[in-house]
This record gives C-alpha cells, structure tokens and sequence, in this order.
C-alpha cells in the first residue's frame, strides 16, 4: 500500500511538470554546421568607378552645395576599381547560387569562393531589384552540394536558427540565435515581409542563407539595424516569398509580377469609421491608374480592397506581395468595400514590369480669380489650385482644390503639411474654399465628428485622410 502511495504521488509529480517544447535547446550545431558548409559561398565582386579629383584641393565644399557640381565640371576623371563582400548558397548541384541583389549589382567581375576553398568565376542569370534577390551562375562542369528551400510559413517565433556567411570577409562564419519576430517592415522595398533574428549578422553575410535546424534554408539574410555591426537585429527574406522570383529568374531571366494598377495607403479607425467598416482592414484605394487593369475593371479611388483572390486582406501591406505572386494575365475576384457595402470585380492582371504611371494630360487654364482665405473650422489658410500649381506638381489635368498655405498650431490637421492639396471632402471634388467649408458644417450640423478629405502631399502621393472634428 505504501509503495503505491509512491507511485501515485510521482506519477502526480510527474503529469504536472512543464511539457518539453518543440525545440529543445541544441548541445550543438556542430554537425548541422558541417553537412551546411560547404552549400554556402563567399562572393567578391569588383567595379569600376570613375571619379572627378578636386582641381582646389584646399577648398572642401559640403555635398549638395553649388559649388561641389561647378568645380566637379573642372576636375579630372580618374578609374579606381571597387570590391564588395557578401555571401550566397548553392540550390543545385550545377553550381546555381542564390544571393542578395545589392551584392552583385553593376558588378564587373564576380568571384565565387566554395567551402573556403576553390575560386570560381560567376555569371549572372537574372536580378531582381525589387525583391533584392539575384541569381548566379558557377562557371565550372564540377557537381556542387545544394541546399534547398524549406517552408518559411512554418517558421515560428523563438525557433532555432544559424546563419553561415561572409562577414567583413571572414567566410565560413556560423552564427545562431532564434526568430525573434516575423512580417517584419523595415522601408527597403515594396514587398516586405522579413523574417526578424537576433543571430549575429554583419556586412559581408547579405545574401547567406537562414537555416533552420532541419538544414533547410527558410530565409536570405538581408538587412541588419543599425551601421556598426549585428546588435541581435538582423532581417530575412522569407523562403517562400523567395521561390517564386528565383524560379522566374533561372526560367525568364527576370521577373513578371501581377499588377493591378492602384496606389493604396493603410486604413485608419477614421477612415474605417466615416466608411462604416468594422473594423480598420483592408487596403484603401488612393488613386487608380489610367487604363489599367483596375480601371478597366471599375475600381474607383476610395474603394477599400478586402479581398484579393479568395485571399482576405488584413492589412495594406498583404496586398502588393499578393498581387506580385499571382500570375500575370489571370483573371481574379477582388472585393471592395464601396458605398457602405461590399461588392465584387473581376480584374485580368496585368504585369508591373511594363506597366506604365499616370499619363501627362492636358493642361488646364488658370483661375481668374485666385481665391485665399481661412477655414477658421480647421484652422488653416488655403488658396485655390493654379495652372502652374499643376504644372509644377505634374498633377492630372482635371484637378481641382485648396493648397495649404499656413497651419495653425491647434489645428485638427496640424500633422498635414504646408504645400499639400485638399482635393475631395466627404467624396466631393473641392473647387473653392465655400465647396469644403459647406462640406465642414454640414457634417458639423448632423453632429458627426469625422470626415474623410483626400490630399496630394509634398511628394504627390494622393492620400486619404480621416479628418475629426470634435477636436
């Protein structure tokens, strides 16, 4: 009876001791490193650059100064040859390698180093600014160990991961650490949606492979936080956003992404609140292109895009990766959020590479009478879009609106800047001061506190903003 008090007791003990996880802590990444080394190159390129010496070497001139292009016309054009470190990895036994765009871009000469052994001489198949990715071609008949891709959707935060590289030329480096983060944006391109890792990641490993502990490459090191070295932030492009441009590349020679032809911009609680929606998702259509996939379809600036292809669109920054994988030509179902109701369009899309943006049109004559004035209601002085306003923005012909001139500081839009455009309010083109203060109290009268004006900022983005009025 004793005895099985014991066993009950343990048996207790043991049902509630904490689970092992999924991954246990490696004792070592020794073996992994070793069958992983010799798939992962270190790669050297060589440029030309041609610089103007200072005729005036005792004057310094700041850059952008007006005096650095003047003297530059007279200094004298010298060559110097460039090099640049980064790594890559090998994905077929033919001696295929993958590495970062900006590693080999304007490279003259490419040198590939495998198992810090043998050199060998590299050509380009294909590149892919937009993604950063670039493949390269081993020139020699010699078989090469490949690595292959593994599922990157799979890959979870706090997972076990090494990165092998070239770091300040020091190849053959393997580091280790875990996912720390995942759809990481960091403002390099477009299409981001980086893996985030805290192993160790200096200049020199753009390009190497993330492996996990399978050996299987679930990321492309890419981008690190900061400019003196790894401080644990170091960003990856996911496998699986990978695959499809890499397999273009060694198809194509370039890729052939789908294009809908929409500026899109986040949608926030004000926007989602003067459109009725749920909640802030989607993406909100800023501006649609001329004769482009979207515009023959119907979609209409201020639509809100919530699904794309049976996929749903959560936030703004699902939909370009989206579109950029689906095959260009096909014809897909997008729901839009219009009116206060959803409704479908069918959209054949069309291909990026040779898309083309807004077209000039014509010019429109002057105003007579350029209107200035206060919107005592916002806060702001504004005066009437002008001929040379539009020429100078290189804006739509038909545009109309109010060009911000002065900001008060207790302003409901003081985040806006001086020289944007109010364009539309509540959907309605503005074409003088009376069309956005009517606009104002009315919806001031009805007792709503937010409305929804669209601007054209200092870069000529249009945007949509959610304006409150219970300020």
């Amino acid at each position: 009876m004793h005895k099985i008090k014991k066993l009950l007791i343990l048996f207790f003990i043991i049902s509630f001791l904490p689970q092992a996880t999924a991954q246990e802590v490696p004792e070592s990444f020794a073996d992994l490193a070793e069958r992983l080394m010799p798939s992962v190159v270190d790669i050297s390129t060589t440029t030309t650059v041609t610089t103007n010496t200072n005729p005036f070497p005792g004057f310094q001139f700041p850059p952008g100064s007006p005096f650095e292009d003047m003297f530059k016309e007279f200094g004298t054009p010298q060559t110097r040859k460039s090099a640049a470190l980064g790594s890559g990895f090998i994905i077929d036994e033919k001696g295929i390698v993958i590495t970062n765009n900006h590693v080999i871009q304007d490279a003259e000469d490419i040198v590939v180093r495998v198992n810090g052994d043998k050199e060998y001489k590299a050509k380009i198949i294909g590149q892919d600014p937009l993604s950063d990715i670039a493949v390269l071609q081993i020139d020699s008949k010699e078989k090469f160990t490949p690595v292959k891709f593994g599922d990157s959707d799979k890959a979870r935060i706090g997972d076990w991961v090494i990165a092998i590289g070239n770091p300040y030329g020091q190849g053959g480096t393997v580091t280790s650490g875990i996912i720390s983060a995942r759809n990481r944006s960091i403002g390099l391109s477009r299409y981001e949606d980086y893996i985030q890792t805290d192993a160790s990641i200096n200049s020199g490993n753009s390009g190497g492979p993330l492996f996990n502990m399978n050996g299987d490459v679930i990321g492309i090191n890419t981008a690190i936080l900061g400019k003196g070295g790894s401080i644990g932030i170091g960003f990856s492009i996911p496998s699986n956003s990978a695959k499809k441009v890499v397999s273009q590349l060694i198809e194509f020679g370039e890729t052939k992404r789908g294009w809908l032809g929409v500026r899109i911009q986040v949608v926030t609680d004000e926007i989602a609140d003067v459109e009725k929606l749920d909640e802030p998702r989607g993406a909100l259509v800023a501006s649609v292109a001329e004769k482009s996939p979207s515009d023959k379809a119907g979609i209409k600036a201020g639509d809100i895009i919530l699904e794309f292809n049976g996929t749903k669109i959560n936030e703004m920054k699902e939909l370009p990766k989206i579109v950029a994988q689906t095959e260009v030509g096909k014809t897909v179902d997008v729901k839009v959020w219009r009116n206060k109701k959803e409704i479908t369009k069918k959209i054949k899309l069309g291909r990026l590479e040779t898309s083309s943006d807004f077209k000039k049109e014509k010019k429109e004559a002057d105003p007579e009478t350029p209107e200035i004035s206060e919107i005592k209601s916002l806060k702001i002085i504004a005066r009437l879009l002008n001929k040379k306003d539009i020429e100078q923005r290189k804006l739509p012909n038909q545009t109309t609106g109010l060009v911000i001139t002065n900001i008060g500081k207790n302003s409901p839009v003081n985040y806006l800047n001086v020289g944007d455009i109010i364009v539309e309010a509540q959907k309605k083109k503005i074409k003088s001061i009376k069309d956005l203060e009517d606009i104002i109290n009315k919806a001031l009268k009805s007792n709503q506190k937010t409305i929804l004006i669209v601007i054209y900022n200092n870069q000529n983005q249009r945007r949509y903003i959610g304006v409150k009025l219970d300020w």
